[in-house]
């Protein structure tokens, strides 16, 4: 049986922290154990109240699923959420899960599916590819992230979709390989770069979006969108050379 980690950065969440694990402990996930690790990134609004009372918050648990609260000592972004969970998992393979249900765990049979055949080393998921029901949202958003993947492919040589999808698949032994030096959303052209830079198998498959408005706890602002762009630019030309 192999071991699936599934990384939970969380950053003021309670209203959606109890429905997110509800939604990733129902996935059938035959021939995995899984480990949920739930890095809380210093949230005000309660998060961590429910965190400390984790058999409530998630109910009876499988003897094959074990989770875990790890807590941040203050908010210092996704990035820094991300490289603890990293450093804590155990997994054969290691798959990214944001709290804010844009993102269904429904989909984890398919990002897992090209690295069980061998196929991949590297799964990102993109909601622009494939035939998924996505919420339709903001239009300069949309473009941004487009804007962004072909900036980052132009670079890495890579023919990716959604560089910036939450979804992303690695096993363990890849990340071993990858420091992050990015503290905030940075992380996805870091990690995009990093990949490409190691000559990973990466495959793309389409995943299901219900994207939040910045009314209902949208976090990601233009501001973001500039730092990617430095990141893209650090990662592939700064810190080593254009993938050919």
């Amino acid at each position: 049986m192999q071991k699936l980690s599934i990384i939970i950065p969380i950053y003021n969440e309670k209203s959606t922290l109890a429905e997110i694990l509800r939604r990733v402990l129902a996935v059938p996930l035959p021939g995995f154990s899984r480990e949920l690790l739930l890095v809380d990134d210093g949230s005000s609004d309660g998060t961590r109240e429910l965190l400390a009372d984790l058999p409530a918050l998630t109910g009876g648990l499988a003897a094959d699923v074990s989770v875990q609260a790890l807590l941040q000592p203050y908010n210092q972004g996704k990035g820094a959420a991300l490289r603890r969970g990293f450093a804590e998992a155990t997994g054969d393979i290691v798959l990214i899960q944001d709290a804010d249900l844009e993102y269904d765990p429904v989909d984890y049979p398919k990002l897992l599916a090209p690295l069980l055949d061998g196929r991949a080393e590297v799964v990102y998921g993109s909601r622009f590819a494939g035939g998924d029901a996505h919420r339709v949202l903001y239009f300069w958003h949309a473009l941004g992230n487009r804007f962004l993947t072909l900036c980052s492919n132009a670079l890495t040589n890579l023919n990716l979709t959604d560089m910036e999808c939450c979804y992303k698949v690695f096993r363990r032994d890849i990340l071993r390989q990858i420091v992050i030096e990015e503290d905030r959303f940075g992380v996805e052209p870091e990690l995009t770069a990093k990949v490409a830079r190691l000559g990973c198998r990466v495959y793309e498959v389409g995943v299901s979006y219900a994207g939040r408005t910045y009314a209902e706890g949208k976090k990601i602002g233009w501001r973001d969108g500039f730092r990617a762009l430095w990141c893209i630019v650090k990662y592939n030309l700064l810190s080593g050379r254009i993938q050919l």
